[in-house]
């Protein structure tokens, strides 16, 4: 059976298809549940579009070695079987780049989403040409990276002694209170870049980049201590 899909006929390019259509659905499943830019139908698209090329050059080089072989022979023609892939892996980086957004805050969104795109039409690739073995541990393994990694990831974060904290002041001033506060907990102020007054609220607001004593290296701890002033009228840990 396996034999017969790794041929070139109806049934195995049906085949590699629907496998690039399934896998490129429940991994972009799982990225539409937690809304992120390319979700389910996105990552379909891709998957099935990379194994369209794959399966197009396969095509191209039967059609040379079969009824078009007299006509190849004559011009001297060269065929690169490669060229159809390398321009969708080209193609989707444009898509992939146009999802990287900075947001406010200095926070960039959007590269796992990218990375994932591009990990994505590669594995439509592998199924375009019959590459089942490698299909299915890549399949494997960018569902265990964007699924099960990913409360690893934000745990690991969360517990890391660098915390980036954006805050909101109603005055300038404010701001030498919240830098004592923080180094009243040993903690140590790395940077604190001030994004100026907001033209509506006419509030304050600065981005700090600290890293926690060993013994309190508590983001929640941290956050609550600032929370706790008077003066601040928002607070946010940023998290990239």
């Amino acid at each position: 059976m396996m034999q017969y899909l790794e041929e070139f006929n109806f049934v195995s390019v049906a085949v590699r298809l629907l496998l690039a259509m399934a896998c490129g659905g429940v991994i972009g499943y799982g990225r539409s549940y937690r809304r992120k830019a390319a979700g389910f139908r996105t990552y379909m698209l891709v998957s099935i579009g990379g194994a369209l090329t794959s399966i197009l050059s396969l095509y191209y080089y039967a059609m040379m070695q079969g009824i078009w072989a007299q006509r190849i022979a004559e011009i001297g023609m060269k065929f690169d079987g490669i060229r159809f892939s390398a321009q969708a892996v080209t193609g989707i980086g444009f898509l992939a780049a146009g999802t990287i957004l900075r947001s406010a805050h200095q926070k960039v969104e959007g590269l796992t989403t990218a990375t994932g795109l591009l990990a994505s039409v590669c594995l439509g690739i592998a199924s375009g040409i019959g590459f089942y073995s490698l299909v299915l541990v890549s399949f494997v393994s960018l569902v265990i990276i964007l699924t099960v990694m990913f409360p690893v990831e934000l745990e690991f974060k969360r517990r890391t002694r660098n915390i980036n904290i954006f805050v909101e002041v109603s005055k300038a001033s404010d701001f030498a209170a919240i830098s004592d506060l923080i180094r009243g907990r040993d903690a140590q102020i790395l940077s604190i870049e001030m994004e100026g007054q907001d033209a509506e609220t006419g509030h304050f607001s600065a981005l700090y980049s600290v890293r926690l004593a060993r013994d309190k290296a508590s983001h929640s701890g941290m956050l609550s201590a600032i929370a706790k002033e008077a003066h601040v009228f928002s607070l946010e840990e940023i998290i990239s």
